[in-house]
């Protein structure tokens, strides 16, 4: 999937700024049935199966808040297809409307920005749920797993259901993930999916229960380890392919330190530095091919590296700075390139500029509780976006050894120690 682009000046793109906020549609009937068909082709390849728990409690005609996590790409087809018989609107990344706006609206699309505070959003799925009468689909990870488990989920997620006042769903897939993981540069595996769909909470469930107490609800119902699902299931991805690029989630040697030097291709993750060598069975496990298989668990050695990232920032240590080609989100026509500068981020936050001088941007640790990181995006490159409501800045790292998900780690770490501070403030 590619996205469309117009090289400019960056004075030239900011000329171009719109901020005309348009209501949610209701999704065009023929295009929902289209999508609904559209999807049932992949999904049959992979012999797609769906358990409904409790769903009886809905009624057919009563709208309800979707939530859904989000694994794979095939994530909305999975439910373009089991929801067929009922319209709904989706939240998505702003970025997903370039140069089809008009399109995605007429498939019930509501942009948003991920990460970002959008009162605008809430309104707009008010809206949708109780005027247009539809349901609401909503990925509230925002952005893809990684390492196959749960992304951090907003804190705010239970005050706006309250607020939203209809019915909560889950649906919750298993094999999304290992039939496309995000880090393998879209190349698909013969793995089965399926989809459980759970009546979770009631809006007289939701009246009774506080908004912290429906986040937890939600958490829990969230937590999942794709990796241990595989190994548990005896799920096998025998294609020579399934290592390719998981140097981008295993950034960091364990064996000798070294960040960067990770390199995944076919079914080997090797380190340029040590030479350490690690297969991915089939079954989902890291194997040395010599010596001590220091982590056997693909996520347990994500979470390794995530408390490296936190005793750098413990000691003040962490610091990103590199090249990057800028491009810039003005408006839902393009995503416009607008030339190369340099990103940094450290304990304070990240600071942008660039375009001889023209752009400089900053944005604090406490404005973002994760960060919009993704892997060869609509085929472009890794990538590191950040911004506000207003414009979004998407910087592609010169430097391939430049972990977009070290960066993603850090700015976790220093919402939650921020977020922490505040709270040990408050009493």
């Amino acid at each position: 999937m590619k996205i469309k682009t117009v090289r400019t000046d960056y004075q030239t793109a900011l000329s171009m700024a719109e901020n005309r906020h348009k209501l949610p549609q209701r999704p065009n009937f023929l295009l929902r049935k289209v999508m609904a068909l559209a999807s049932l082709g992949e999904l049959h390849k992979t012999h797609f199966k769906v358990k409904r728990i409790g769903m009886e409690k809905l009624p057919a005609g009563e709208p309800c808040l979707i939530l859904m996590n989000h694994s794979s790409f095939i994530d909305l087809k999975i439910a373009a297809t089991v929801f067929a018989d009922r319209p709904f609107n989706i939240v998505c990344t702003s970025d997903g409307l370039v140069g089809k706006s008009f399109l995605m609206r007429k498939l019930g699309c509501i942009p948003t920005n991920k990460f970002i505070t959008d009162l605008v959003l809430v309104k707009d799925m008010v809206y949708a749920l109780h005027t247009l009468k539809n349901s609401v689909l909503l990925y509230p990870e925002a952005s893809y797993s990684f390492d196959g488990t749960a992304t951090p989920l907003p804190e705010s997620l239970g005050k706006c259901i309250k607020l939203l006042k209809v019915p909560v769903i889950m649906v919750k897939t298993y094999g999304a993930f290992q039939h496309d993981p995000l880090y393998n540069n879209l190349q698909l595996r013969q793995v089965d999916v399926s989809a459980d769909i759970e009546y979770v909470l009631s809006k007289e469930e939701i009246a009774q229960k506080g908004a912290n107490e429906i986040s937890a609800l939600i958490k829990e119902k969230f937590t999942f380890d794709n990796f241990r699902w595989q190994q548990q299931n005896r799920i096998c991805v025998k294609e020579p392919f399934r290592a390719d690029y998981l140097n981008r989630v295993l950034y960091k040697c364990p064996e000798c330190g070294r960040e960067g030097s990770m390199e995944g291709h076919g079914i080997t993750l090797r380190c340029e530095n040590c030479h350490k060598e690690y297969q991915l069975t089939e079954d989902g496990y890291l194997k040395a091919v010599d010596g001590e298989t220091r982590y056997s668990h693909v996520p347990d050695w994500y979470q390794w590296q995530r408390e490296c990232v936190s005793e750098e920032l413990e000691k003040e240590s962490y610091k990103l700075e590199c090249e990057v080609e800028i491009g810039v989100m003005v408006n839902l026509r393009s995503i416009y390139l607008v030339g190369s500068g340099i990103l940094r981020h450290d304990v304070n936050g990240f600071e942008l500029t660039g375009c001889e001088g023209a752009l400089h941007y900053s944005q604090k640790p406490s404005e973002s509780y994760s960060l919009y990181a993704d892997y060869y995006w609509y085929e472009l490159g890794d990538v590191i976006c950040i911004g506000n409501t207003n414009i979004l800045y998407y910087c592609f790292p010169k430097d391939k050894r430049v972990s977009v998900a070290k960066a993603r780690l850090a700015a976790e770490e220093l919402y939650k120690r921020r977020a922490n501070a505040a709270r040990m403030q408050r009493g």
